[in-house]
């Protein structure tokens, strides 16, 4: 069996490390490059950047943040925000970035995907999706729609549908987010997760809404997750990434252990 992995989340806006609830209210508390090279130290087995305003401004990304962060930290690297292109997709990765995030740029060009795959491989390409919970309809029949811009903008596409499209246009993982879950440390939105994690044969990281390490490890064993994603439980020091694996370890999930 594979570790899990749990990755802390970045979220930058104007270079600085910020957190909402819910894609609102947020506030900015910290620098991002301290803050991902004491995540690298403390045992993270990734590093997730969103340049969460990039694409609502419809501007790149901050380069500059990207190649600080990749100079201070020896894990994966996954960045995201901003990315339309295989241009755009191409000068992340040559700014120290391992993995390159596409979700809003993706849903409005899926191409981009199967662009990026057969450029730099499908390891590289994550397909990121900002989800929330909807009336069941026709164009909606799983209950959770795909909503772009940082949860500015509705689209009536089906995230099941959305994420089996992905997977079949090269994407190597999908990084799967609840709006609702979204800040909340209430915990991951399991149904969301099982039913994509249950429906693609790729990765799938497991993100919103975790407040403890058991929270963790429903996404593992009830989700199907291979990942996690966290942000406010370390963002404000409630947990440090080794006693998180610790705590999941004791519940029986395997994970990479920091000694």
């Amino acid at each position: 069996m594979l570790s899990k992995r749990i990755i802390p989340c970045l979220d930058v806006r104007d270079g600085k490390l910020t957190k909402g609830v819910r894609f609102k209210g947020n506030v900015d508390i910290g620098d991002p490059v301290e803050t991902a090279r004491m995540y690298y130290e403390q045992g993270a087995d990734e590093i997730v950047f969103y340049d969460i305003t990039a694409s609502a401004e419809g501007r790149g990304i901050f380069l500059d943040v990207v190649e600080k962060v990749a100079s201070t930290i020896f894990i994966p690297f996954s960045v995201g925000g901003g990315i339309g292109s295989v241009e755009d997709m191409r000068a992340v990765l040559l700014a120290g970035a391992e993995k390159v995030s596409v979700n809003s740029g993706a849903v409005k060009n899926p191409d981009i995907i199967s662009q990026g795959a057969a450029a730099f491989g499908s390891q590289c390409v994550v397909l990121g999706m900002d989800v929330k919970r909807v009336e069941k309809s026709e164009a909606v029949p799983s209950g959770f729609e795909v909503v772009i811009h940082g949860g500015r903008k509705h689209m009536g596409l089906d995230a099941l549908d959305w994420a089996k499209t992905g997977e079949a246009l090269g994407a190597g993982e999908i990084c799967l987010n609840s709006i609702d879950a979204d800040g909340t440390k209430d915990g991951y939105d399991l149904e969301l997760t099982r039913l994509i994690s249950r429906k693609v044969r790729i990765p799938v990281i497991a993100s919103g809404g975790a407040g403890n390490p058991g929270h963790m490890a429903e996404a593992f064993v009830k989700g199907g997750a291979s990942a996690a994603l966290i942000a406010s439980i370390v963002h404000y020091g409630e947990y440090s990434i080794a006693r998180i694996k610790q705590e999941i370890s004791e519940q029986g999930v395997k994970m990479r252990m920091v000694w």
